[in-house]
């Protein structure tokens, strides 16, 4: 089983996911989950049922365009795709359905602000889940490309912000 959310670092943990996957001739799950504006434990009252679908259709686009490009870089493993509304570290150990799984994450990298206003979603699935977790660190190459993007804007640029309306499971 592997967290996905179309980021680099998902993609290098659905790399390796692939590979463990591949080694013990098991089904390899590929989890994205998704939030509602304004979060995922809230009722319906704080936005409409047609605000819902549309983040949950944005939620299963994405992941649909992950699998379809992960398939063609990865012949030899069918990867099943798993849409769920939570928070992705909840969402991730609540998938986990047999202690002998294995659990896949990116680290990602994590600047200061994003690990005081979003926790951990690797950390969360090493203290919570029920089977064990390899934690895939960033490329280096993510980080080159994070450091070129810095010196192209002079490190000015604002960054972008999700779409309002949905929250996806990018850069935890």
């Amino acid at each position: 089983m592997v967290g996905t959310n179309g980021s680099l670092g998902s993609l290098a943990a659905l790399h390796e996911a692939a590979t463990q996957a591949r080694a013990r001739d098991a089904e390899l799950v590929v989890v994205l989950a998704w939030q509602p504006p304004g979060g995922g434990s809230g009722s319906r009252a704080s936005c409409g049922p047609s605000v819902l679908a549309d983040c949950r259709d944005a939620a299963a686009g994405l992941l649909r365009e992950t699998l379809e490009a992960f398939g063609v870089c990865r012949p030899g493993v069918t990867p099943v795709g798993l849409l769920v509304r939570g928070t992705p570290g909840v969402a991730l150990v609540d998938a986990v359905h047999d202690p002998g799984d294995l659990l896949v994450v990116g680290t990602g990298s994590r600047g200061l602000l994003l690990r005081v206003l979003r926790p951990s979603v690797a950390r969360h699935c090493l203290a919570h889940a029920p089977c064990p977790v390899l934690a895939v660190p960033p490329s280096p190459l993510q980080a080159d490309l994070e450091h070129l993007d810095r010196l192209a804007d002079g490190g000015n640029r604002p960054r972008p912000v999700p779409a309002a309306g949905f929250r996806a499971w990018r850069g935890r």
